[in-house]
């Protein structure tokens, strides 16, 4: 599979494998060992997790997988995010859900999550969300002092605009490597912020998260969903493919700014399903057909 790279030692698989629903899927540790293995033979070798999900447990199981087999993390990308504290019976003295990117909470979380990961470093840690409240210089010393321990290789940021990306980045002694948002052929607001052409500018790597739109594509009704629907069952003829879903991934990986769409299912048909989706070769007319059909209008 292709690697991305995103810093001169560390590269992504360009098909990323998310955890967030990881509690959902009712795995035990051993079927989570055998399906981290079928990614990583695959090519799928990048695995995003979040402080927060499934109530603060999905970092958890994955770290019982590893510490079955500790010789996967060799392998493999870990990618976790913080920043955002939820109303959760496990942390009764959070009142209202709200956004926490201080040195205090972040190195705090950062060493929770190496405890529940079972693993000694974090390839890429992200802000999960932009901070209303951040102070970027406390935010700047908490990614240092990870840095210097060994903690974590690289920073990111998540669901960031430009201008929140480039304030944080003016700060920090190593450049942010991904912003990851969402970016699918139903919602194209990275396209239309900014937020692509900064990817572009700065040859920053976005990881796309709900790139099938959150399944909307297969089981939504509306003027919009029905006319994308209706176009890719148009290019899939004619390029031969019968899986909307791939087409959607394909839209994703053949556009130049080296996005990596992130595949949040439990079920291997699924993710193989992406990866497939890395041997269409859609042409730019066929892009943007799909394109069209979600703005609902030709381009000027």
């Amino acid at each position: 599979m292709e690697k991305v790279k995103l810093a001169h030692d560390l590269s992504f698989s360009r098909i990323i494998h998310g955890l967030w629903r990881l509690a959902e899927w009712n795995m035990n540790p051993q079927e989570i060992v055998a399906m981290t293995e079928q990614c990583i033979e695959l090519g799928i070798t990048t695995f995003d997790h979040a402080d927060i999900y499934g109530d603060y447990t999905c970092e958890s199981l994955f770290g019982e997988a590893l510490k079955l087999k500790p010789s996967l993390r060799e392998s493999i990308q870990i990618v976790t995010k913080c920043g955002i504290k939820l109303r959760s019976s496990k942390y009764p003295e959070h009142e209202v859900k709200h956004y926490d990117t201080s040195k205090e909470h972040i190195i705090k979380s950062v060493n929770q999550s190496l405890k529940n990961l079972q693993t000694d470093y974090i390839d890429v840690l992200l802000i999960h969300r932009p901070d209303p409240f951040m102070d970027p210089e406390e935010t700047a010393e908490a990614f240092s002092q990870l840095k210097r321990e060994g903690k974590v290789r690289h920073f990111g940021v998540s669901n960031f605009t430009p201008s929140q990306f480039n304030m944080l980045n003016s700060y920090l002694e190593e450049p942010l490597v991904t912003n990851q948002v969402e970016i699918s052929a139903v919602h194209l607001d990275a396209f239309h912020d900014g937020t692509i052409d900064q990817c572009l500018e700065k040859r920053i790597p976005p990881m796309a998260w709900s790139p099938l739109a959150g399944g909307r594509i297969f089981t939504s009704e509306g003027e919009k969903i029905e006319r994308v629907r209706h176009v890719l069952e148009e290019v899939g003829k004619e390029l031969g493919v019968r899986s909307p879903d791939q087409l959607l991934y394909a839209w994703l990986l053949i556009h130049p700014a080296r996005i990596m769409p992130i595949v949040g299912s439990g079920k291997m048909e699924r993710i193989k399903h992406a990866v497939k989706a890395m041997e269409i070769q859609m042409t730019r007319q066929q892009w943007f057909k799909i394109w069209i059909a979600s703005i609902g209008q030709d381009v000027a």
